[in-house]
């Protein structure tokens, strides 16, 4: 079944500003590509973490760091390519038990950073449901911007997690917003907003 003349209205860009409006002391890992653009769109931030590469792997680096830094809320914000392409994660992160880390899947229906082929999502896969298979205590679907302000405030609390999320967003592709692409930077400055002395 293919989904994707249906798939969604909400903005991409608006549905990330909502969610990461009076962010305070969150941590956020993108995952590669328009998650990236979209998080650096809504303000830059010394606590976001931004992935160039290693597809896939956005929900494992949020998951680090969220055993890591237990006491500081840690969002994943990701699109459907990417975390179908590290679906296996989702398992992993369950099974750990995180109760402070929050994924957040932009699903478009779409790989967006390769001509905007159909995902396995936009064929009918639904990421909510692998979630809440793989054993996350918290898996909400979003598809307008009063849903993610609802959902806004539970990604702080420290408790209840992992939580999972599917925003349905549009298939539109805004113009691409580059945060930076240094590495070292990235990682440096993310250091030191933890309070880890940089050499």
């Amino acid at each position: 079944m293919v989904k994707s003349s249906t798939f969604g209205a909400l903005d991409r860009r608006a549905a990330v500003k909502a969610l990461l409006d009076n962010r305070r002391d969150l941590l956020v890992v993108t995952g590669l590509g328009s998650p990236s653009y979209d998080v650096f769109a809504a303000g830059e931030h010394d606590g976001n973490f931004y992935l160039w590469g290693a597809m896939g792997g956005a929900a494992m680096v949020g998951l680090g760091l969220a055993l890591a830094q237990p006491k500081r809320p840690v969002v994943v914000i990701t699109g459907d390519g990417e975390q179908l392409m590290g679906v296996g994660a989702l398992l992993t992160v369950a099974i750990s038990k995180p109760a402070n880390l929050t994924i957040a899947v932009l699903d478009n229906g779409h790989y967006g950073e390769t001509g905007m082929q159909l995902s396995h999502s936009g064929h009918g896969a639904r990421l909510d449901v692998i979630a809440q298979g793989a054993g996350f205590p918290s898996v909400t679907e979003i598809s307008d911007l009063e849903g993610v302000a609802a959902f806004r405030d539970r990604m702080h609390d420290l408790t209840e997690g992992p939580r999972f999320a599917c925003i349905q967003i549009s298939k539109d592709n805004p113009e691409r917003v580059l945060p930076p692409r240094d590495g070292v930077h990235v990682k440096n400055r993310f250091r030191q907003h933890l309070g880890f002395a940089v050499k």
